[in-house]
């Protein structure tokens, strides 16, 4: 049997089956062919990539080469090659910003819960008065430790690798920041496991962070809507479901808070 992708369609050998289909429909599904020879046998096989939505054609601009790339750009915002560049590191940021927030809320509530610690609900937090600090010299404080890491981001964004370099006023540390590409910091630092070192080969680490910030962030959103209709944190919210699983669901939650 063989299976060749030819100018205007797929055909499979062995007298079964023969499908024709256009030409752009068959490139733009396809990620990768395959070729096998010896024993007789030459094979090329195309291998359909997956999509957000089963049968849909992504759009040409994402050809599943990026990390978590199943077409999805509704709206498209990623036309523009250098505006899907910068898309890609936004919710790269974004994603490990959502991880961080979902395991200290849910680590906070776990230690409230359960009367380990006496710490505020995480919507409330912001709220604590500290006694080392005020709340307007902690604000203050953030600002200029974010904006120093948020502008040496981005100007490693503009020219890739130029923050490692020495004298960029990195308090000469720089070398302990190198980045294997722009979104992905290395050195001792960043990467003290020396994961993905090969970064041009580490599609397969990129793609296991990319879903679980995405699954972060949709994590994120149940939690403000949670706060917002419960007025209680998602470990109140999952010992309510679980004392009674029938009874005490979102759907029930939703209906008697609009009540």
């Amino acid at each position: 049997m063989s299976v060749v992708l030819r100018g205007g369609g797929i055909s499979v050998g062995g007298g079964f089956l023969h499908r024709r289909h256009n030409s752009s429909t068959v490139n733009s599904r396809r990620i990768t062919t395959v070729g096998v020879a010896g024993r007789g046998v030459n094979q090329t096989v195309a291998v359909e990539r997956a999509t957000w939505l089963p049968g849909l054609e992504p759009p040409p601009y994402l050809d599943g080469k990026l990390a978590g790339d199943y077409g999805f750009d509704p709206l498209g915002l990623g036309e523009d090659p250098e505006s899907l560049k910068w898309y890609v590191q936004a919710e790269l940021v974004h994603s490990r910003f959502a991880m961080l927030g979902v395991a200290g809320i849910l680590f906070t509530d776990l230690l409230r819960v359960t009367g380990i610690r006496n710490l505020p609900v995480w919507y409330e937090a912001g709220a604590v008065k500290f006694d080392f600090a005020s709340t307007k010299t902690l604000i203050v404080v953030q600002f200029l430790l974010m904006g120093f890491a948020e502008i040496k981001r981005y100007m490693d964004f503009v020219s890739p690798g130029s923050q490692a370099k020495e004298e960029s006023f990195f308090f000469g540390i720089e070398a302990a920041l190198e980045g294997l590409e722009p979104g992905y910091p290395g050195g001792p630092l960043l990467n003290p496991l020396g994961i993905a070192k090969d970064i041009k080969n580490a599609h397969e680490w990129k793609l296991k962070e990319i879903k679980n910030g995405r699954l972060a962030m949709m994590a994120m959103l149940g939690f403000f809507v949670q706060a917002s209709v419960t007025h209680a944190g998602p470990i109140d919210n999952l010992v309510e479901h679980l004392s009674n699983p029938w009874h005490k669901t979102i759907i029930q939650t939703l209906f008697t808070s609009s009540s």
